[in-house]
C-alpha cells in the first residue's frame, strides 16, 4: 500500500521523470477490478486530460498527486503508478493508464484496492484528500511535539491501542500498517499497547521515533517491502515486516512474532515492546 515513504518518493521520481510529458490518451478500467474506485466524473476524465502537459508532482500523506496544468491525478491506497518508457513494455493488465506523446506511460495495476482521482484542481473536497493536504507531516516543522500531544489529548481520553492511535481514523495521513510497525518497535510499545497508559516519557519517545522514521524511510526511497514509479524495492530495511518475522530480534535476540488485530497482520517482539 501507498505509505507516506512510497507516496513521497515516487512524487519526486515524476517531478524528475514526467514534467513536460504532454498526454496523448489515457485507458480506464481496461482489466475491471472491483475494488478500484476513482473520484471524479469519469465521463469528463479523456477532456480532462488529454493534451495537457504534466507540471509538477507532490506528495500529501500517502496521496501522490499529479499536477497537469490545471488538472489534478491522485493515486492512493494500493493504485501504485508504474513507469514504462515505451509501448513494447505496457503491461497487457491495467486499471488505469495516462500514455504520453513520446510513448511512454504510467500505467496503475491495482494491489488489494486503490483509488485514482482526476478533477480540476479546487474541485474536490473528499475528506480522505483535504485531510491530508491540510494536517502537518512528520517531514513539515509543523509537525510539532505540541501538535502531537494534542492529537494525543483528543483520543487518549478513549481506549485506544497504539496501532489504532496512529494508524486509524487519519490522525496521521500516510501512516499506515505497515510504516508503524518500525515506529512501535523502535518506540518499545506493542500494537495492542493501550494508549492511556503511556508515561509523558514515553509519548515523547514515540513523537521522536515517528518522526525519525519517517525521515529515514523517505530519505531512502521507501520500504524495502514496496517498489517505486520504477519497480524498485526501497532501500529502507524495515525491522519488523513479513521479510523479517520469526528471525531473531535484533534488540534481544528473541524471535520477532506476527499476529492478525484490527483487520491486518502485527508484528512485535514480545520481550521490546511492552503491552
Amino acid at each position: 500500500m501507498l505509505e507516506i515513504a512510497e507516496s513521497y518518493t515516487i512524487a519526486e521520481q515524476m517531478r524528475k521523470s514526467l514534467v513536460g510529458k504532454i498526454v496523448s490518451e489515457i485507458v480506464v478500467l481496461h482489466s475491471p477490478h472491483k475494488f478500484m474506485w476513482f473520484w471524479g466524473e469519469r465521463e469528463t476524465f479523456e477532456e480532462l486530460l488529454e493534451g495537457k502537459q504534466v507540471t509538477g508532482a507532490k506528495q500529501y500523506g500517502g496521496i501522490i498527486e499529479l499536477e497537469l496544468e490545471t488538472v489534478r491525478v491522485t493515486f492512493s491506497d494500493g493504485a501504485y503508478p508504474r513507469y514504462y518508457d515505451n509501448s513494447k513494455k505496457f503491461p497487457k493488465k491495467h486499471q488505469f493508464m495516462m500514455i504520453f506523446d513520446d510513448d511512454t506511460a504510467i500505467s496503475v495495476s491495482v494491489q488489494m484496492y486503490g483509488a485514482v482521482g482526476i478533477f480540476e484542481e479546487g474541485t474536490y473536497d473528499g475528506d480522505y484528500y483535504i485531510g491530508s493536504k491540510e494536517k502537518p507531516s512528520p517531514l513539515d516543522d509543523r509537525f510539532t511535539y505540541a501538535y502531537f500531544k494534542q492529537i494525543y489529548n483528543q483520543s487518549g481520553g478513549k481506549k485506544v491501542s497504539a496501532k489504532a492511535f496512529l494508524g486509524t481514523q487519519q490522525r496521521f495521513p500516510g501512516i499506515g500498517n505497515g510504516t508503524l510497525q518500525d515506529i512501535l518497535y523502535h518506540a518499545g510499545l506493542h500494537p495492542k499497547c493501550d494508549m492511556a497508559t503511556v508515561s509523558e516519557e514515553e509519548l515523547k519517545k514515540l513523537y521522536t521515533c515517528l518522526r525519525d522514521t519517517v525521515k529515514e524511510m523517505c530519505q531512502k526511497g521507501g520500504r524495502d517491502t514496496e517498489k517505486d514509479l520504477f519497480g524498485v524495492e526501497g532501500t529502507y530495511q524495515t525491522w519488523l515486516s513479513k521479510k523479517t518475522v520469526w528471525t531473531p530480534c535484533p534488540q534481544c535476540g528473541y524471535e520477532l512474532h506476527k499476529g492478525s488485530y484490527l483487520g491486518g497482520t502485527i508484528y512485535y517482539c514480545e520481550h521490546c515492546q511492552r503491552m
